[in-house]
C-alpha cells in the first residue's frame, strides 16, 4: 500500500515510506500464534501423522486489525514456506460469501496452474490440493464467512500453513484455537495516533490522548480515523476530539462513532463521492470509477480519492496503477449513507455512468491493439484523451490489474437486473478485450464465467439469439476441455434457441457442433446425420466455403465408421467446393485426406495419383509442411507398392524441406505413424 497513513483494518502502515512495514503492538498475540505453529496437534499426540495443514485462526470484528496481524505473522514466518504466500479474500465487501469454486480458481491461477474453464467446485478444490501436494506455502484466507469455505481450501499437506481471518470461531475445523483480538495496548495505540498528529500533540496532553484511546476502545480502525481527523485540523486539540466522540453517545461501535465525525467533516462533494464508492465493484476503485460515479473529472476524482486516503477512510492499493480499496469495515456504513442521502434513481444513474465508462475504456483497450485498422484508429482518436491508452502494453497492464474489478462489475450488473443493456455491452467488450490481449485459450476460464452471465441475461430478457450465442460459446469451451456430453446438451439447447430466433447461422452452427460432439463420442452414424443437416442449410444459403468444410466433416464420420465409398464421395465434393472458392491450402488438404481414404479402401494406385496432385496444390499454396507430409505419405505408399527406390527419393525430398525445423519433422512423422 502507498500514500496511506494507517491501514484502517490494522496498524501496518506509516506516513514515512521507510516505516511502511512497521507493525504496532500485538506482541503477545504474535508470540502465541508462532508457538501455535509448532504446537503438537491432536493427531501427533495420538501417534498419527497430521493429514492436513495446520490452521491458525485470527478472530476479531472488522476494524480490529485482524488482517494486519495476519499479514505481520505471514511476514515473520514466510522464510519457513519457500513456495510463497497465497492470499484469498473469502467475502465480498458487502459480506456476501465468495463461492469456493472462484476462490480455488484464483489460487490455482496464482500458482500458474489454471484449471479448465467450467470445472466444478469439487474438481477445482481437488486440483488445488494436488497443486499444493509438493509445496510448502502459507495460505492466508481473509474475511472467512464460514468453516465450510476454509475447509474446502485446506491443503492435504502438513508442510503448509493456513492462516484464516474471521469474525468468530470456525466451528467444524478440528484442532483450531482462535486468537481473539481486542484493542491495542495503550502504548501502541498512542503511537498510532502520533503517526498522524505528531508526537508533540500527544505529549502536550497525554491524559486527553489516553481518553481518546479509551473512547475508541483502542481499536485500530477507529484510531486511524481519529488520527486522520486530527491531522486535517492542526489547530484542534486531542481533547476536543475525545469530547466530540463522547457526545456521539453509546450508539454503535467506536468505529461507527468516529466515522460519523470523519464523514461530517467532509466537504459536500467529497462526502457524496465517498458514499458512492460503496457501489464500486469488489470495493476496488480507480480514478475513472470515482469520476463516473460522482460525475466529475478524472483529475478531480483523483484529488478527492487521495484526500480520503489521508483521512483514513480509503486504502491506497499497492499497484502499478492508481487504485484504491474501500475498507470492508466501512462498507455497510457507506451503503447506508448512500441509501439515506441519495435517491434510488440517482444511485442507479451513478451505476449506469460507471458501467458506461467501463465499456468505453474496454473499447479503447481493444482498439489500441488494432493498429492495422484505419477504422479502429479513427475511433480511438475520437475518444477523449483521458480514455486512451498510450500503447497496447499499457492497455494490457490496465486490463490485468483491473481484471478482478471488471469481472465483479459484470456480475453486479447482471445481478442488478435493471441495467441489462449496459451489462450486455460491458460483457461483449470485456470478452473482446480479453481475447485481443490474452488470447482465447489463456482467457478461457474468465470467458466461461462471462458467457454464463450473458446466458442469464438472455434467458431473463427472453433473447433467443443471444441465448443461442452464449450456449454455443459455453459448449465450445466444454468441448475443448473434454466435457463432450455437457457440450452436446448445450449444443442442442443452442439449436432450439437458434430456431426460435429464426437465426440460420446459429442453427447451422449448432447442427454442425452437435455432429462434432457425436463424432467425439464415437457415434459416427449420428455424427454423419447431423453434419448432413448442417450441410443442407449451408447449400440452401449458397455458403460454398462452409459447405466444402462440412463435406469434409461428413467424410470424416464415414471414414471412422468404415464406409469408405461414402467418405470418398464426400471428400471429392469437398475438393470440388474448395476448387470453386479458390482456397488453395484447403484444396490441397482435402486432396491429402482423399488420398488417405483411398489407401484405407485398398486403392494404393489411386491414392498415389491423388497424393501427387495434392503435392502440386500444396506447392501452389506454399504450404511447406503439408508438402513434406505428403512426400512422406508417398514414400510409404511406394514402399507398399514395392518401389523402395522411389520411396527413398520421396523421403529425401521431405527431409530436405524439414531440415531447418526438426520439430516439424518429428511432429509430421508422429502424425503419419498414428495414421
Amino acid at each position: 500500500m502507498t500514500d496511506q497513513a494507517v491501514d484502517t483494518d490494522g496498524v501496518r502502515l506509516s506516513d514515512d515510506p521507510a516505516e511502511k512495514s512497521r507493525f504496532l503492538g500485538r506482541t503477545r498475540e504474535l508470540k502465541e500464534l508462532c508457538a501455535d505453529i509448532e504446537r503438537a496437534g491432536l493427531d501427533t499426540l495420538s501417534g498419527r501423522k497430521a493429514p492436513r495443514a495446520r490452521v491458525l485462526l485470527i478472530a476479531g470484528r472488522p476494524g480490529s486489525g485482524r488482517t494486519a496481524l495476519a499479514e505481520e505473522l505471514a511476514a515473520q514466518v514466510a522464510d519457513r514456506y519457500p513456495d510463497g504466500v497465497l492470499r484469498a479474500r473469502l467475502s465480498e465487501p458487502d459480506g456476501t460469501r465468495v463461492p469456493v469454486a472462484r476462490l480455488a480458481r484464483e489460487l490455482l491461477t496464482e500458482l500458474d496452474r489454471p484449471a479448465p474453464p467450467g470445472a466444478d467446485e469439487d474438481d477445482l478444490t481437488e486440483a488445488l490440493r494436488t497443486a499444493l501436494a509438493d509445496r510448502r506455502v502459507l495460505l492466508l484466507l481473509d474475511d472467512a464467512a464460514d468453516a465450510e469455505q476454509v475447509d474446502a481450501l485446506l491443503p492435504d499437506t502438513p508442510g503448509c500453513l493456513v492462516v484464516a481471518v474471521a469474525e468468530g470461531p470456525l466451528t467444524g475445523i478440528a484442532d483450531v484455537r482462535p486468537c481473539t483480538l481486542g484493542g491495542l495496548d495503550t502504548k501502541s495505540a498512542l503511537e498510532l495516533l502520533s503517526r498522524h498528529t505528531g508526537a508533540v500533540r500527544i505529549t502536550v496532553d497525554p491524559r486527553a490522548a489516553e481518553q481518546l484511546v479509551e473512547v475508541c476502545q483502542a481499536q485500530p480502525a477507529a484510531l486511524t480515523l481519529a488520527g486522520g481527523w486530527l491531522e486535517a485540523r492542526p489547530q484542534s486539540a486531542v481533547a476536543d476530539l475525545a469530547k466530540h466522540v463522547r457526545s456521539e453517545g453509546d450508539e454503535g461501535t467506536p468505529l461507527t462513532r468516529v466515522f460519523r465525525l470523519a464523514y461530517a467533516s467532509l466537504p459536500g462533494t467529497a462526502a457524496r463521492t465517498l458514499r458512492l464508492l460503496s457501489l464500486a465493484p469488489a470495493g476496488l476503485v480507480d480514478p475513472h470509477t470515482a469520476s463516473a460515479l460522482a460525475g466529475c473529472s478524472v483529475t478531480g476524482a483523483r484529488t478527492v480519492l487521495d484526500d480520503l486516503v489521508a483521512l483514513g477512510v480509503l486504502h491506497a492499493v499497492d499497484s502499478p496503477l492508481p487504485e484504491y480499496q474501500v475498507p470492508g469495515c466501512l462498507h455497510a456504513q457507506l451503503r447506508a449513507l448512500a441509501e439515506a442521502h441519495d435517491r434510488p434513481a440517482e444511485l442507479q444513474l451513478a451505476r449506469a455512468r460507471m458501467l458506461e465508462r467501463t465499456v468505453r475504456l474496454l473499447q479503447s483497450c481493444r482498439a489500441v491493439t488494432e493498429t492495422d485498422s484505419p477504422q479502429a484508429r479513427e475511433k480511438l482518436l475520437a475518444m477523449p484523451r483521458a480514455l486512451r491508452f498510450p500503447s497496447p502494453r499499457a492497455a494490457a497492464d490496465w486490463l490485468r490489474v483491473r481484471r478482478p474489478a471488471l469481472l465483479a462489475a459484470a456480475r453486479l450488473a447482471v445481478a442488478d437486473g435493471e441495467l441489462d443493456t449496459l451489462a450486455r455491452r460491458l460483457m461483449s467488450q470485456l470478452v473482446r478485450a480479453m481475447v485481443a490481449h490474452f488470447g482465447t485459450q489463456a482467457a478461457a476460464p474468465d470467458l466461461y464465467g462471462i458467457h454464463r452471465l450473458v446466458l442469464d441475461v438472455a434467458e431473463r430478457r427472453e433473447l433467443p439469439r443471444e441465448k443461442a450465442a452464449a450456449l454455443l460459446n459455453l459448449a465450445d469451451l466444454d468441448a475443448r476441455t473434454g466435457r463432450t456430453a455437457e457440450a452436446l446438451v448445450r449444443y442442442r439447447a443452442a439449436l432450439d434457441a437458434g430456431r426460435e430466433a429464426n437465426d440460420p447461422y446459429a442453427t447451422a452452427r449448432a447442427m454442425e457442433s452437435v455432429g462434432g460432439a457425436h463424432l467425439e463420442l464415437g457415434d459416427y452414424d449420428r455424427a454423419a446425420d447431423w453434419f448432413g443437416r448442417a450441410l443442407a442449410q449451408r447449400l440452401a444459403r449458397d455458403e460454398r466455403a462452409d459447405a466444402a468444410r462440412i463435406y469434409g466433416r461428413v467424410a470424416t464420420a464415414h471414414t471412422y465408421a468404415g464406409r469408405y465409398g461414402e467418405a470418398l464421395r464426400s471428400w471429392r465434393a469437398a475438393v470440388a467446393g474448395y476448387r470453386r472458392t479458390g482456397d488453395l491450402p484447403a484444396h490441397a488438404r482435402a486432396l491429402s485426406e482423399l488420398a488417405r481414404v483411398q489407401e484405407y479402401a485398398g486403392r494404393p494406385e489411386e491414392s498415389l495419383r491423388t497424393c501427387q496432385e495434392a503435392v502440386e496444390w500444396a506447392r501452389r499454396a506454399e504450404d511447406v509442411r503439408l508438402q513434406a507430409a505428403l512426400h512422406l505419405r508417398l514414400a510409404d505408399t511406394l514402399d507398399r507398392l514395392g518401389d523402395p527406390t522411389a520411396a527413398g527419393l520421396q523421403r529425401s525430398v521431405a527431409d530436405q524441406m524439414l531440415r531447418e525445423d526438426p520439430a516439424d519433422a518429428c511432429e509430421i512423422r508422429s502424425t503419419l505413424t498414428e495414421d
